[in-house]
């Protein structure tokens, strides 16, 4: 493909060379460049690409994009200026590509608790009505049950828009997306046009060197997505969700606590052998009874906005409940059935004090016997969260058994002297377990029926960081294999 052709959605200006330079593939790397590439330089908040610029022509680019024009300078070769080299990027990798989003129902969550969840829901609920659906978030990328691992949650504009040309290709007809405030921030998603975009809820997250400066810039950074979606549908149960209506001309709204074009009523919890999750009534545009296979009010408000979509996209109420009894999350609340006969046994992600305490106030709820808790705390990270984190299992767990996490480069005892500080709180009892894996088997053999058992902190991982090496670490499958053996 002719450079002048990739160019043609951008405003740019041509510094030297020619634009009828033929482009055989689209890096950002150096390292990647091959003959023939456009090298498109991007600013970074440790490197600049601009200082790769040298590597790159050795490595055979034919063009650069930049936004520094003297950096192009000594190079004989093609360069095009541009105001923001990310646009460009993502803007270039839309033709590159042959923009396959606009083939595929696109949807897109931003939110800063809840998108994982609520991506799982609707890619459920769409694939229960028959549709091929394609997934792209926290967990990776999926193609049906095929996993594609990305490294961010929100990846780079040219990995989206490759994965979007394979999902197009493997017969996808709906793509869900989490989109990160950072990859909004970053221009990740520029030139998608959403079908549906979705604000979920809002809280202080991602305030750090790298993220973002401030509460007001991570705000702003959400709003984005609004610029780019043709139906928006809005959480009311937010305190910000008024500043996210205002920015909307037809949005549509969900909530559990006040009117909306969807409203969920009668919300309760339920807890058997089979599900440990709530029931709901669906009011408004969509009505029937839905049954979600996970905890949680929080968990109402993920599946209404699943239901919004599914509405949308003409799905029976029957056929979005049947996906929503059967949903379940890696490392997200997730209910491990096969101990159901003798106690009740989840995996969560939770690894700071809102997210713990979101979690167990929400399993003390189910009023269990004894909710238990097992978990450590990462190393190289801040000790004010290990003291939270031990305030809040003092509160709420009857008892806490204290483990390994990924302790890094810190020795375990240390991080758990700062966590029974917290749990000296509220005087919470606890036992000191080192080995993960024989802590989470001493919880099978002793936990009874009546019994709420959380393994905190690993979730999704699978792995364990231990002194600069990570070793494989699975808890999903330690169970399993300890309940062969019983």
């Amino acid at each position: 493909m002719k450079l002048k052709e990739l160019m043609d959605s951008l405003t740019y200006e041509l510094i030297k060379g020619s634009l009828e330079q033929e482009i055989s593939g689209i890096v950002y790397d150096s390292r990647k460049v091959q003959e023939g590439s456009l090298f498109v330089c991007l600013k970074g908040f440790k490197s600049d690409g601009h200082a790769y610029i040298g590597k790159a022509v050795e490595a055979g680019a034919a063009a650069v994009i930049v936004e520094d024009a003297d950096a192009c300078v000594p190079y004989d070769i093609t360069a095009v200026k541009v105001e923001d080299a990310r646009e460009a990027l993502a803007l270039v990798s839309v033709k590159w590509f042959g923009n396959p989003a606009k083939d595929m129902t696109m949807i897109g969550l931003t939110g800063t608790k809840g998108k994982t969840t609520t991506a799982h829901m609707i890619k459920k609920i769409l694939e229960e009505a028959g549709h091929r659906v394609g997934m792209i978030g926290t967990l990776g990328a999926y193609i049906g049950e095929e996993k594609i691992p990305t490294r961010n949650t929100t990846p780079e504009s040219y990995e989206l828009h490759s994965l979007f040309a394979t999902m197009k290709e493997k017969g996808c007809t709906h793509v869900v997306m989490e989109v990160s405030s950072q990859g909004l921030k970053q221009k990740r998603t520029a030139g998608i046009v959403f079908d549906y975009g979705v604000f979920l809820n809002l809280s202080v997250d991602h305030i750090s060197d790298g993220e973002h400066a401030d509460f007001e810039e991570y705000k702003a950074c959400k709003k984005l997505l609004f610029n780019q979606t043709k139906q928006p549908i809005i959480n009311l149960d937010n305190e910000y969700s008024r500043e996210f209506l205002e920015l909307t001309e037809n949005p549509f709204t969900i909530s559990c606590k006040e009117d909306a074009d969807l409203k969920a009523v009668n919300i309760r919890n339920l807890w058997d052998d089979e599900i440990l999750g709530i029931a709901f009534t669906v009011e408004g545009k969509v009505q029937g009874d839905i049954t979600v296979s996970m905890p949680g009010i929080f968990n109402a408000e993920n599946a209404m906005v699943a239901i919004a979509i599914a509405a949308f996209c003409g799905i029976k109420v029957e056929d979005m409940n049947k996906a929503l009894r059967k949903v379940s999350v890696k490392g997200r609340t997730q209910l491990i059935r096969e101990t159901a006969h003798f106690a009740t046994f989840i995996i969560d992600y939770a690894h700071n004090e809102l997210s713990m305490e979101s979690l167990l106030h929400m399993l003390k709820g189910y009023e269990p016997k004894r909710l238990i808790c097992l978990f450590g705390g990462g190393g190289n990270k801040p000790k004010q969260r290990r003291y939270d984190m031990g305030k809040i299992a003092g509160k709420y767990a009857d008892l806490t058994i204290l483990t390994t996490d990924n302790p890094r480069f810190e020795e375990v005892e240390d991080i758990n002297n700062q966590i029974i500080e917290g749990l000296n709180v509220y005087n919470g009892k606890y036992e000191f377990i080192l080995d993960r894996q024989e802590a989470i088997e001493h919880l099978l053999d002793t936990a009874k029926k009546g019994d709420i058992v959380a393994l905190i902190g690993k979730g999704h991982e699978d792995y364990q960081e231990i002194k600069g090496v990570k070793y494989y670490f699975c808890e999903e499958e330690i169970i399993l294999n300890h309940l062969k053996q019983k």
